[in-house]
């Protein structure tokens, strides 16, 4: 079964059920995927590289294996948009090995049931010991078993930028192979 936080909502446990082999098959993991309503719906697939990254190219291929097989299994009645990313830098912790992989980090944490009168824990994780993941809080470190959790993300902090640089450069990504951006340095005066 997949856990709820790769996928929420029934729909979406059906969607992982048909996408995550795809995604494998093509030496990826599965972190999250979503349907989103809207004007039109959105079917959100975040995927990465076993040892972490992904590229745009990547996501491309991603893109065109699913929709392949979206197509015939046809989940979904409605017209949908068919979205693929990496989880960015502040990313959701959907998986127990999430939370072993970027312990030391900054993290925040809410429960679908009260615990000791709260539901959202923010504080640096400490890994995961049998089901229960590890977090430093003011009051000490505590346990909250995995099942509990509704939501769980990474928090945006210098050390965890940092950490996301030296595993782009330890892959090997050239940076140097990039275009530089274009900037317009027309005072703002001076557009018409």
């Amino acid at each position: 079964m997949v856990a709820d936080l790769v996928a929420k909502a029934a729909i979406d446990q059906r969607l992982a059920e048909i996408v995550q082999p795809v995604i494998e098959g093509l030496g990826f993991e599965l972190v999250r995927v979503r349907l989103l309503g809207g004007k039109t719906k959105t079917v959100q697939i975040m995927a990465e590289r076993p040892e972490g990254g992904i590229e745009v190219d990547d996501c491309a291929r991603i893109s065109t294996a699913v929709s392949a097989v979206m197509d015939v299994e046809d989940p979904i009645d409605d017209h949908y948009t068919l979205e693929v990313s990496s989880p960015g830098i502040d990313r959701p912790l959907t998986r127990l090995k999430d939370f072993d992989d970027w312990a030391g980090y900054e993290a925040k944490l809410e429960t679908s049931e009260l615990i000791d009168g709260r539901r959202r824990f923010k504080g640096v994780l400490r890994g995961v010991e049998d089901d229960e993941v590890l977090i430093d809080v003011a009051e000490g470190t505590i346990g909250l078993e995995f099942d509990w959790l509704s939501d769980a993300k990474l928090v945006l902090t210098d050390d965890l930028i940092t950490e996301m640089l030296r595993q782009r450069k330890a892959q090997g990504l050239d940076e140097g192979a990039y275009d530089e951006i274009e900037t317009d340095d027309t005072p703002e005066e001076d557009v018409k």
